[in-house]
């Protein structure tokens, strides 16, 4: 799942990018209010993590201009201004949590994973298809009850088709999802798949010709 970090402070934002990057999110972090709102015009997120005390542009006013725009990104503001007045503010001017600083990244990573269900329309937190279960609070994927050690992105991948498990994703959406403004192999994708139908086996995950891949049966 793909990321937005806006966060001017060096040290909390390249911990928070490396945390949610080990739990198999991708994450794009950038540190003022004009390269945030530059960011959401030209790329997709499932997640906004918002900064307030930002430069160039307050994150509160990133958020209103955000919101009259019409972008219901859900968001999760991260701030340092602890008083319910400020809080109450936040909430009515868009954001979807709150979360004051210094907090733990396991949960900030469970508010994240709340704003994604609540996203989706989904109540109970593990993702499931046929044989196929993910769990992620524990990060663990069984097939036919079995426990599968898979790696962060190879996990990130199988939440991204199950989410939509009748939708195709082109690899262009993967690599999105998956790596955001990482580098990474040209192949990369299709080197997840392959090893994900390796363990899973070769029906788990079609390839629609010309298009993308989506869920197999996973009966």
């Amino acid at each position: 799942m793909r990321l937005l970090l806006v966060e001017d402070d060096a040290m909390i934002g390249d911990a928070v990018q490396k945390g949610l990057r080990a739990e198999g999110f991708a994450v794009d972090w950038v540190r003022d209010g004009r390269a945030a709102e530059l960011a959401l015009d030209t790329g997709v997120y499932e997640v906004l993590l918002l900064d307030l005390g930002l430069p160039r542009k307050d994150g509160l006013a990133v958020l209103r201009d955000l919101r009259r725009k019409g972008n219901a990104v859900p968001t999760l503001v991260l701030t340092a201004r602890d008083a319910v007045d400020d809080r109450v503010t936040g909430l009515d001017s868009g954001a979807d949590d709150y979360l004051v600083k210094p907090f733990e990244l396991k949960e900030l990573a469970a508010r994240v994973r709340a704003l994604l269900r609540r996203r989706s329309g989904r109540t109970a937190p593990e993702l499931e298809h046929g044989v196929l279960r993910l769990d992620p609070v524990s990060h663990t994927v069984t097939w036919r009850g079995a426990a599968v050690a898979v790696s962060p992105r190879e996990f990130a991948l199988l939440a991204a088709l199950l989410e939509t498990p009748g939708a195709v994703l082109s690899r262009e959406q993967l690599e999105e999802r998956l790596y955001g403004w990482e580098e990474l192999e040209s192949n990369a994708v299709e080197v997840h798949i392959h090893n994900l139908r390796r363990k899973l086996g070769a029906g788990a995950i079609r390839n629609v010709r010309g298009v993308g891949w989506k869920i197999g049966d996973c009966a």
